[in-house]
């Protein structure tokens, strides 16, 4: 059945990216489509990519282990399926619906009829490659990243048991991680023999509080693609009608309470009262880590580690303890074996150490190639509003007048947090002399 909203006429090149992985990895590995893949993924990444499918393809599997790759918040396509022979209609992520407004599709609860549509490539194909290569059996698992976090992990947990009696390994990034934990509730036996966490947020992130109140900077270059709608309207309108982005709320951070509505400020987006409840309630329902468990948490980059409420707005506390997105302390986990990698959190999944690394715990538990430790002197520190926040990524992007290349860097950028310069405070330096 088709929806209304996925109009016959209006198929995009992004749609043709509703394909399955395994299609793309077999035009990778023969050159077939060469001139789109190197438009969607650039010729340098293209290049990789096609090196790692034909060694993939050569690679002798594993049999006795199946390995899912579990993506993020927003990790995975989403969109309304169409009768073949046409493509399955992609609204996350496609420039050109989002230019048509057509992202209010997405807004929970609708009345679109929204699946995923396979893994963002772009981010995640390199792992999975990677891994294949080495002889892995890696499979992706993709997943409506709007729902709540138990609800994603009913449906993970489902699919494991399906995979049963193979015994199966999770490496999940991000919020995926969360979901893990939450599918691991409902299966009782140990047929998931390794857990590895890619820079998840165990303790939340402070970007879903941006994303709630429209500084985001996903949000905000989303929103630069939207013809007529404001940042703000989408957070309000579309954004903060996703339970997930509740479920990444950190929790009892310097006395603030984010699930408590009347802690918000009150102009600017603000959160659903039933979706903060709802998440306060799903607190504590996620697995504890064991013996299986390890995290690789990224480190050094510019992360928002604290939050405090100036008047009516928000003022965030940029540190370098973290990957980016999530604070190092959120992305460690007690009984976890925790490694560390100065890598920022996007990067998590394709950065060639952090791969080789992955391998390593996969098949023995353990690696070498990243340090077990990490502490940082470093005090430098900035901070940032809600209200400086909101002057950024504000023109419009004419997404027709842009060259292959500045698109490709516009989408391969997305998730990359403002860059600012931290400094350490006045009163630490004289505790230094």
């Amino acid at each position: 059945m088709i929806s209304a909203d996925s109009p016959l006429d209006h198929v995009t090149p992004y749609d043709r990216f509703a394909w399955r992985d395994t299609q793309i990895e077999r035009w990778l590995a023969s050159g077939a489509h060469a001139p789109e893949l190197n438009a969607y993924f650039g010729r340098a990444e293209y290049r990789t990519l096609s090196a790692l499918a034909r060694r993939a393809q050569r690679a002798v599997a594993d049999p006795a282990l199946r390995v899912f790759i579990v993506p993020g918040i927003m990790g995975s396509q989403l969109g309304l399926l169409r009768p073949p022979p046409l493509p399955h209609d992609i609204v996350w992520i496609d420039p050109i619906d989002i230019e048509r407004g057509r992202l209010a599709a997405l807004r929970l609860p609708g009345a679109a009829r929204v699946v995923p549509l396979g893994v963002v490539l772009f981010s995640y194909l390199r792992l999975k490659l990677y891994l294949r290569a080495h002889g892995l059996r890696a499979e992706f698992h993709d997943y409506d990243w709007r729902l709540p976090v138990t609800q994603l992990g009913h449906g993970l947990a489902a699919r494991l048991r399906s995979a049963a009696p193979a015994p199966v390994a999770i490496v999940a990034h991000s919020m995926g991680g969360l979901v893990t934990r939450a599918a691991l509730t409902h299966l009782e036996s140990r047929q998931v023999q390794r857990v590895l966490l890619l820079g998840t947020p165990n303790s939340g992130s402070f970007a879903a509080v941006q994303a709630l109140r429209g500084t985001y900077a996903v949000v905000r270059k989303v929103a630069r693609l939207d013809a007529s709608a404001s940042a703000e309207t989408l957070t309000s309108e579309v954004f903060s009608s996703f339970p997930s982005l509740y479920d990444l709320l950190p929790g009892g951070t310097g006395g603030a309470d984010l699930f408590d509505p009347a802690w918000w400020p009150k102009s600017g987006p603000r959160p659903r009262v039933e979706l903060l409840q709802a998440a306060r309630a799903a607190r504590g329902q996620f697995a504890p880590a064991d013996e299986r468990f390890t995290v690789i948490a990224g480190v050094g980059q510019e992360t928002v580690t604290a939050i405090a409420r100036r008047g009516d707005e928000f003022v965030y506390t940029l540190t370098r303890h973290g990957d980016g997105t999530v604070p190092t302390s959120s992305a460690t986990l007690a009984g976890a074996r925790s490694a560390f990698a100065r890598v920022a959190h996007s990067d998590l999944t394709r950065d060639p150490q952090v791969a080789a690394a992955v391998v390593d715990i996969l098949r023995k538990g353990r690696t070498r190639r990243l340090p077990d430790s990490w502490s940082s002197a470093s005090r430098a520190r900035v901070h940032i509003s809600d209200r400086q926040l909101r002057r950024t990524h504000v023109d419009k992007v004419d997404w027709a007048a842009l060259e292959p290349r500045e698109r490709h860097l516009f989408l391969q950028n997305l998730n990359e947090p403002p860059h600012l310069k931290l400094r350490v405070p006045r009163a630490a330096r004289r505790q230094r002399r």
